[in-house]
């Protein structure tokens, strides 16, 4: 029997969540990618268990995490009745419904029928009675916002998700969303961008300051950029790589010898700092606690430890964070 190790709470710097009393650590585990039924069952638990270990109280999902779609929920549902179950007030659980999970007209986006249905869904295979967190994967431009977050709402008032969020939404959608569930009486706990070094959208285009003014929390995906802020593409594109796959979300065609440039002289502040060139991009996103948390995927145990000591080091000089911008801006 799994028995959580006793100091898991020692180093792991926890973070506000906006204006709410929840806190995340300032690493959260990803599931959208190594949890479903072409891994070793073994595997992922070893991985949950030793984020759990190393003070990763939070396991992010959505409904479509796989492959196949909900692999990851019924992967998660396995190991929380196998390891976790004694420990479940410990954990932060969430998950979204967004995108395309069934056939027919009520499969997808941000209808009421859709959200509920969803998440009554991923109850069922995560074995669970609430979610912690319930989100609204993207912005729907069909549905009326005062529907999906009227959804939302309910979710919390039928006890099954203690706190809702947004996810892919922009400024200006997300202000909108949090009048909405202002006025409904369930606040906009979170939004989860997309934000990097090498993606800074949310600073750009006006995302982290909606949220500062808001008092709404942020939690960044793909910190790493798919891999590409990673020793692993820095000497030409590995054959079992993301990158040689089929993947939609990274192709050889990003890998250019411009950006493999950039990367490599990324990797040599990163160097001069101590750290590996994955470790830097996390830290980076979490520098100056702006950030509530950066979700972070592993394939094994170890890659999630070499992520999580990025945490022992999140300030940058100003020279360290001129140099990085004149390289991501060339």
């Amino acid at each position: 029997m799994y028995t959580a190790h006793p100091d898991r709470y020692a180093d792991m710097p926890y973070r506000r969540t906006g204006r709410s009393g929840l806190k995340l650590p300032a690493l959260s585990l990803g599931l959208w990618h190594n949890f479903g039924p072409d891994r070793p069952a073994e595997t992922q638990r070893a991985i949950l268990r030793r984020a759990f270990d190393l003070g990763v109280t939070h396991f992010d999902l959505a409904n479509n995490y796989g492959p196949p779609p909900g692999a990851a929920e019924t992967a998660l549902g396995e190991a929380l009745k196998a390891d976790f179950a004694r420990y479940r007030d410990e954990l932060v659980i969430s998950t979204k419904a967004g995108y395309l999970m069934w056939p027919g007209p009520y499969g997808e986006w941000g209808s009421r029928k859709y959200l509920l249905s969803s998440l009554d869904q991923s109850l069922s295979r995560m074995g669970l009675d609430h979610v912690d967190i319930f989100y609204s994967h993207r912005f729907d431009p069909d549905t009326p916002l005062e529907e999906t977050m009227g959804a939302l709402h309910t979710a919390v008032q039928q006890g099954k998700a203690l706190y809702v969020g947004v996810s892919n939404y922009n400024a200006e959608q997300t202000r909108e969303a949090a009048r909405i569930l202002g006025e409904l009486g369930t606040p906009l706990l979170i939004n989860q961008p997309r934000y990097s070094m090498l993606d800074r959208r949310p600073e750009d285009e006006g995302l982290m300051d909606a949220l500062d003014e808001l008092q709404v929390g942020s939690i960044a995906y793909s910190p790493l950029e798919q891999g590409l802020l990673t020793s692993r593409y820095l000497d030409g594109i590995p054959e079992d790589s993301r990158a040689a796959s089929d993947s939609p979300f990274l192709n050889t065609d990003a890998l250019t010898e411009e950006l493999v440039g950039r990367l490599r002289a990324l990797a040599d502040i990163a160097s001069a700092r101590g750290q590996s060139l994955a470790q830097m991009a996390l830290s980076w996103v979490l520098r100056g606690g702006r950030l509530t948390s950066a979700l972070v995927g592993a394939s094994s145990p170890q890659q999630l430890e070499d992520s999580v000591a990025a945490t022992r080091d999140l300030d940058f000089s100003d020279e360290e964070l001129a140099r990085i911008d004149a390289i991501v801006q060339q």
